[in-house]
């Protein structure tokens, strides 16, 4: 089981915070989300992964989208405080190159 926590930080950055494992089951759920602060106007969105115990292709196509979903509208999506699991996969799959891993929510977009 997953549970999601949503919240709005200062600079208008919204915090995705999967607790649990981000496979097929919960990723809908995460394209659901980002659409939904997408098209409510929150374009930068921080995906908090620090409780993230598992990462699956199906989780991987959910940020892909949210990424794409959050550029289109003129923002970024990053990813913040991985777990050992979700680097292993991001790194696997080279996308860590693209969701290039934060050390913190905080960080997330100060470059």
């Amino acid at each position: 089981m997953i549970e999601f926590d949503v919240d709005t930080h200062s600079r208008d950055v919204a915090v995705v915070s999967p607790r649990g494992r981000l496979n097929m089951v919960s990723a809908k759920r995460l394209r659901d989300i980002i659409a939904d602060l997408v098209s409510d106007g929150s374009t930068r969105i921080v995906v908090d992964m620090g409780e993230t115990t598992f990462l699956d292709s199906s989780g991987l196509g959910a940020l892909i989208a949210g990424l794409k979903s959050a550029r289109q509208a003129g923002g970024d999506l990053r990813i913040a405080r991985p777990t050992a699991p979700v680097t292993t996969v991001l790194e696997l799959t080279n996308l860590d190159r693209v969701l290039r891993p934060r050390e913190s929510v905080e960080a997330a977009f100060d470059d």
